[in-house]
């Protein structure tokens, strides 16, 4: 497979395609109020260390190798085809709840893309993107098109030596910050979410870097600390780097 420019190849592996029978999901917990979710994948090959989205793994295997394996939903574009007999208008959807659409195998694959294409050419929906793939600026053609939506792009620090201890194989803090950077240039609706924040060297440095992006609207949180099953909780791994980083 070919390695998307800057991205460890180890990130990319196991990489499966399988038979969705759903693509459009009633929400719940920090999101639900919107109409539905949209994860065009299962699993993720960023896995940071805090991720709460390993708990909704489907075996205890899948959850103890989080980041290592990616699921391919192959009958996305399928199930949204049938639901042009009832179009989405002025839905909300969040995209995506427990995966990043972004993922290194997108790169390839241009699932997520071809959605978009199918929710802008038979849907008038109200749209909301999260993501920390700079990857997203190859689909700006298509995100600038849609009345209303929002690109949300997570940036946990300013510290490179952070970044790699929590999100070892996720893109690096500064293409994620020009990115987000050219899709508030592009004239779309943008957020950065620091969620969660993680620690940060030079805060004013910081703040000013993310403010000369252009971007206007923020969201900051901290660790979530309970440990409760299918709750937005904070992965062990992460609480112990955190202890061990003081």
């Amino acid at each position: 497979m070919e390695q998307q420019k800057g991205f460890p190849v180890e990130a990319m592996r196991r990489v499966e395609h399988i038979h969705s029978k759903s693509i459009l999901t009633k929400p719940s917990g920090f999101v639900d109020f919107f109409d539905y979710t949209l994860n065009p994948y299962s699993g993720c090959a960023f896995g940071c260390t805090y991720c709460y989205a390993a708990f909704f793994a489907r075996s205890k295997e899948l959850q103890e190798s989080w980041g290592k394996w990616v699921q391919v939903k192959d009958t996305a574009l399928e199930l949204l085809h049938q639901q042009r007999k009832k179009p989405l208008i002025d839905k909300s959807i969040y995209m995506s709840s427990v995966t990043d659409p972004y993922q290194p195998v997108e790169q390839q694959l241009r699932l997520t893309r071809a959605i978009l294409e199918e929710l802008l050419r038979y849907h008038q929906v109200r749209l909301v993107v999260q993501t920390r793939a700079p990857l997203i600026t190859r689909d700006l053609d298509l995100l600038r098109e849609f009345e209303h939506v929002q690109v949300n792009m997570t940036i946990t620090t300013d510290d490179e030596t952070v970044r790699r201890t929590f999100e070892p194989t996720c893109p690096p803090n500064a293409k994620r910050i020009e990115a987000i950077r050219q899709v508030q240039e592009a004239g779309i609706r943008a957020s950065i979410t620091m969620t969660p924040l993680l620690p940060v060297r030079d805060p004013i440095t910081f703040a000013d870097t993310l403010l000369a992006t252009g971007v206007q609207k923020f969201v900051i949180q901290s660790f979530h600390t309970t440990t409760a099953r299918f709750v937005a909780g904070t992965g062990a791994a992460a609480r112990s780097l955190a202890a061990q980083m003081g």
